[in-house]
């Protein structure tokens, strides 16, 4: 799944969270997730555990593949 890094950016800034605190919430490491940001791609089931800790639909996001 395509992830759009910015508006991941733009939650944790929002929330006032860390890539840190976000690895904790969603269970997974921080290294994981900095390969996550730099790709810009992860697991659907990554992408809804990211999305969930951030509180919000997966959509928002998942950049749309056309």
């Amino acid at each position: 799944m395509v992830i759009n890094t910015f508006k991941l950016e733009t939650l944790l800034a929002e929330r006032g969270l860390t890539k840190t605190a976000l690895s904790d919430s969603c269970g997974i490491c921080r290294q994981s997730l900095s390969v996550i940001m730099r790709r810009k791609t992860c697991e659907p089931k990554t992408a809804g555990k990211l999305a969930v800790a951030l509180g919000v639909s997966v959509e928002e996001i998942a950049e749309r593949e056309e």
